[in-house]
């Protein structure tokens, strides 16, 4: 893995999105790149003179945006310093723009192998624009995206559970899986939940013999569970086992797909899973 891509918003998951991204890294090959999208104060056209804050036309307006920009790019230095003076390749990137503009760019022009970011649950990084742009670069991402909830401090990730489908074959992403988990030293568990609601197209043996045939090692690894939703299960079996990390695919889905016959369960775990989600996505 050559570059990490990680937005922080300087809140307190920025460190546990810093934290994972250590995690996946190699101290002599991957650069971390800590990316800020400043958003510069807009004044209130409501706020009267005297008030604290200050409002268009007030002398202080300007010294007031200034000082918040100079705050924002000491503690982004602050950030490179410290994971640099760990050892770790570093580069920061500060933007002026919004978040999804200044990711999107930063994935251009960089082209990481992983994005790392924080999930707050408290109005941050993913949950200010959840259904929107946040949701949109986690699951169209052109690279894997990693999303680190609140309730997750990342320390290892040996432990690691990987959910699917077996409703299409998933071999490519799994030969990158299995080299990330001789990198880090995990177990790793094929899981397939069935659930009354959710359709069950294609043959489970189908799927399940690619996979057999190619990674003998996941014969006695492959897990069925029921359970009243696919979400349900997914997040059961990451408590029974206290899994490390949940990794899933997911892939382009036409309208019908998406909305009518199959709801992304990977867009309903970016927003509700307590355990850290790793997104690969599927090439059509």
């Amino acid at each position: 893995m050559n570059k990490i891509l990680i937005p922080i918003d300087f809140s307190e998951n920025a460190d546990r999105a810093l934290s994972a991204a250590k995690l996946m890294a190699d101290k002599e090959s991957t650069e971390l790149i800590i990316l800020h999208a400043y958003q510069p104060y807009i004044p209130d056209v409501s706020v009267m003179p005297g008030s604290v804050l200050p409002g268009i036309g007030s002398p202080d307006y300007s010294y007031v945006g200034v000082d918040l920009e100079n705050n924002f790019r000491h503690q982004l230095d602050e950030y490179v310093a410290k994971i640099s003076a760990e050892g770790y390749k570093t580069k920061s990137i500060w933007a002026v723009s919004s978040i999804q503009s200044a990711v999107e760019d930063a994935v251009a022009e960089n082209k990481p192998d992983l994005i790392v970011t924080g999930r707050t649950g408290t109005g941050g990084f993913i949950d200010k624009l959840i259904g929107s742009s946040a949701t949109h670069i986690a699951l169209h991402s052109p690279c894997p995206v990693m999303i680190i909830p609140p309730q997750a401090e990342p320390k290892k990730f040996s432990k690691v559970v990987y959910a699917t489908q077996l409703e299409y074959s998933e071999n490519d992403i799994l030969k990158e899986v299995y080299v990330l988990m001789n990198h880090l030293g995990s177990n790793l568990t094929l899981l397939k939940v069935n659930a009354e609601h959710q359709p069950n197209i294609q043959s489970d043996n189908q799927f399940l013999d690619e996979i057999k045939a190619e990674f003998p090692q996941s014969i006695d690894a492959i897990i069925y569970r029921d359970d009243k939703s696919v979400l349900d299960g997914i997040e059961a079996y990451c408590d029974e086992v206290s899994a490390d990390l949940l990794i899933m695919s997911t892939r382009e889905r036409s309208f019908i797909e998406e909305f009518l016959i199959n709801p992304s369960v990977t867009r309903k775990l970016v927003v509700d899973t307590h355990v850290p989600l790793l997104i690969y996505h599927l090439a059509e």
